[in-house]
């Protein structure tokens, strides 16, 4: 066999292997929390638009939602405004939410929806104040003190929890073949305008739509036990014990405190995927193997 009858072949091989799993995901909806390197490396870029917007061709309906933490500190110190932060929260009174918001809202959105539509796709922009889509509350943080002192309540300003999500906006869109691409702002009962982490938006909006998967990019190759080998096909019981022993620790534990609210509120599985690999997205839905750490209910 020729070269260039293998390549072909091989070619056939991949579109095969994606064919069950293409059938099976039709019409269904993925929510992906789209940061990390993934966000700010060309070719990583280039390969998440083209991978979101094959999903959308083939009848998938994906729902990207973003951070912008690197993006939002390089403005600021442009600006001369120091980054600080509590718990890993960052500080946002009114000038930074300000920032935050041109920043998430305008910058960021745009750059993703831009990147999406020269794919071919087409994609709209969103802040979570666009049509009530994320109802917040502010979010209040309890900083560890000494073992024989209470914890601290500390207000870090205008930082959000979810609320509550409408999902009206996103199912229409989904209806109409778009790409909501939704910033993780929310606005209080109050009219505050709020900061949410991304991954809790995403968990979130994944539990509302009642996603078929939960698809969170980080800048690791997943869940790993203590000899540092990937961990997947976890049950949600298998989690909680990595938890418990402390094989799941650190900055991991958030996002499978995330995944886990997900699966046990009825989104069919979550995945924890190394966004430093060329087609992340693509190889974890349309692949036997996948790139990350799967966990179910």
């Amino acid at each position: 066999m020729s070269s260039t009858q293998k390549s072909a072949t091989d070619r056939a091989r991949v579109l095969i292997e994606a064919l069950p799993y293409i059938k099976r995901f039709r019409g269904k909806t993925l929510v992906i929390k789209y940061g990390g390197n993934a966000m700010v490396d060309a070719e990583l870029k280039q390969s998440f638009a083209r991978d979101v917007v094959l999903m959308k061709l083939v009848g998938m309906n994906p729902v990207i939602v973003h951070g912008g933490g690197p993006q939002i500190g390089e403005v600021l110190q442009q600006v001369g405004k120091e980054s600080k932060f509590v718990e890993g929260l960052r500080v946002t009174d009114r000038e930074t939410m300000d920032i935050v918001e041109m920043v998430l809202g305008g910058l960021v959105n745009k750059e993703i929806v831009n990147l999406l539509n020269q794919q071919g796709g087409k994609a709209v922009g969103l802040s979570g104040k666009d049509g009530g889509l994320i109802r917040a509350r502010k979010l209040v943080v309890n900083k560890k003190s000494a073992k024989e002192l209470p914890s601290e309540i500390i207000d870090i300003g205008h930082v959000g929890e979810v609320e509550s999500i409408n999902p009206e906006v996103v199912a229409l869109l989904d209806t109409q073949d778009f790409i909501p691409v939704i910033a993780p702002i929310g606005v209080g009962e109050d009219g505050q305008t709020y900061n949410i982490n991304a991954d809790l938006v995403a968990g979130k909006l994944a539990i509302t739509l009642q996603a078929e998967k939960l698809i969170l990019l980080t800048n690791t190759a997943g869940v790993l036990d203590q000899q540092e080998n990937v961990l997947t096909g976890l049950s949600a019981k298998e989690v909680g014990k990595l938890v418990a022993d402390g094989t799941i620790q650190g900055g991991m534990l958030p996002k499978v405190g995330c995944a886990l609210d997900a699966v046990n509120s009825g989104v069919r599985s979550a995945h924890i995927i190394d966004g430093r690999v060329v087609h992340a997205v693509l190889l974890e839905v349309f692949t036997d193997d996948g790139v990350g750490t799967l966990i179910q209910g």
